[in-house]
């Protein structure tokens, strides 16, 4: 591939001709990123996109993160915590849908969602799942070892964002308000043994060329470190949540585009995830641009699958992409995508 437009070479991008890129507003240079992340992803991984659900089993939090639906003193959200029972009764009604990878979430409370607690119900939705991953509070490595040989094959951990004073101003009280703690636990997780770590920003808490570029950094600092991991990456889009009247940057269609495109140029082999957060029609269009992986049949309540409903009152943020499992399987056959269920097997870590 010749050089682009601005003499960069798309093909070999450096972290300084990322920033370069989030700079500059050209829409051919636009236009030659989308050609480009579509083509190498073709070429990395065909037309297939991999389906997951989220699976809320508690909502209890112990942080003040302004902008989130489970903060500790966010008064009008119901709490509640499923039993065992109640978790394999959740993932017998999400595996039913056809769904063969789930996202286990907890609010960030150690105290209701204790990491033993966390290990039997990822025992539990071993037995109805092959992927079986989590997006809880930071642990300590051994925590995570032991989560390893309970089946867990994943985690996914946003940094939110990395500067460290918007960091601090957000973040009001709590434990994640240590931001190194926060930042070093990708760390942690890949001395444990798991296999697969999924990291992001949320886009719109600062200004989000400065935050790309420190998560693209850290990722590739990782990857060095430790090459027998494999990486995801996300980007998330802020939803406001109720009361707060904190200052957001708005991050338009065509910047995450920018930011999609650049990932994939930058991470030719990572795979790419795009949020229930975005509106259908955008999560369609965006697919052709480096994504792998998306959720489908979402629910963001604690309980939600056997009650088969989703209230946002009731959700850590509002679901956009309401589609069912099998739309969002249909969409992609239409558009001539594979939708994969499954492409592992289950093993047993040691």
């Amino acid at each position: 591939m010749s050089k682009s437009l601005h003499g960069i070479d798309l093909s070999h991008l450096t972290i300084d001709a990322v920033r370069r890129i989030f700079d500059v507003e050209d829409r051919g240079l636009l236009e030659e990123m989308a050609h480009a992340a579509r083509e190498l992803t073709r070429r990395q991984f065909g037309r297939t996109i991999s389906l997951y659900a989220p699976l809320y089993i508690a909502n209890y939090c112990q942080n003040e993160c302004v902008y989130c639906g489970f903060h500790a003193s966010q008064k009008s959200m119901p709490r509640s915590k499923l039993t065992m029972e109640q978790i394999d009764r959740e993932c017998a009604a999400l595996a039913a849908t056809g769904n063969r990878s789930v996202l286990i979430l907890t609010g960030e409370s150690r105290f209701h969602s204790s990491p033993q607690y966390i290990r039997e119900a990822v025992t539990i939705a071993s037995r109805h799942f092959s992927y079986v991953a989590l997006e809880v509070y930071p642990l300590e490595e051994e925590e995570y070892r032991e989560l390893y040989l309970a089946g867990v094959d994943g985690v996914t951990l946003y940094q939110e964002t990395y500067d460290r004073a918007r960091y601090d101003e957000l973040h009001l009280a709590g434990p994640k308000k240590v931001y190194d703690y926060r930042v070093e636990c990708p760390e942690r997780i890949a001395r444990s043994g798991i296999r697969h770590i999924s990291m992001g920003v949320l886009l719109g808490l600062t200004d989000w060329r400065r935050d790309v570029l420190a998560l693209f950094e850290h990722v590739r600092h990782l990857e060095k470190k430790y090459p027998g991991v494999e990486f995801g990456l996300a980007f998330p889009r802020l939803r406001r949540v109720a009361d707060d009247e904190h200052h957001y940057q708005e991050v338009s269609d065509r910047e995450m585009l920018k930011i999609m495109t650049a990932a994939r140029l930058f991470f030719p082999r990572v795979g790419i995830s795009i949020s229930t957060r975005e509106l259908p029609g955008f999560r369609d269009r965006i697919l052709e641009f480096g994504v792998t992986k998306m959720s489908a049949g979402s629910s963001t309540r604690v309980g939600g699958y056997v009650e088969g409903e989703n209230k946002y009152q009731d959700g850590q943020f509002e679901v956009f992409d309401p589609r069912s499992f099998d739309e969002i399987k249909a969409m992609l056959i239409v558009k001539g995508f594979d939708p994969v269920v499954t492409d592992w097997r289950n093993i047993v870590n040691s």
